[in-house]
């Protein structure tokens, strides 16, 4: 398998074990988001410190874990986002709408601290 899933109370993380987040692993990246958001997991945490190289394919199944979980009333963290990855994110403009995390702690930071805000707006 080309993606190690970490599963807690508020959040699993995602990790693709590859160096191409391209259509052959995109596609499982996808597929892990909507089994996760099926079971009532509504916080992710995709940790892209392996990946060299995304694709759109890969960019579209981030946006589509995205959404899910936006719509699940939770957050996408994406963290350990190398260069070549960030340079595509900014030049897509998606670093607007994606929460970008330098480290897998903070975006388990940035996980409690969404949830606690809206939970405070409640």
């Amino acid at each position: 398998m080309e993606l190690k899933v970490t599963n807690e109370e508020k959040y699993s993380i995602i990790a693709p074990v590859t160096e191409k987040l391209d259509s052959t692993v995109s596609s499982m990246l996808k597929a892990e988001a909507v089994l996760l958001n099926g079971k009532g997991i509504k916080n992710l945490i995709i940790n892209l410190g392996e990946v060299k190289y995304i694709d759109s394919s890969g960019l579209s199944s981030i946006l589509v874990a995205n959404r899910l979980c936006n719509a699940s009333g939770g957050v996408l963290v994406l963290c350990h986002i190398q260069e070549n990855p960030q340079k595509l994110i900014s030049i897509s403009q998606l670093d607007s709408i994606l929460n970008i995390v330098p480290s897998e702690e903070e975006a388990i930071e940035y996980v409690y601290m969404d949830d606690i805000e809206k939970s405070l707006e409640e």
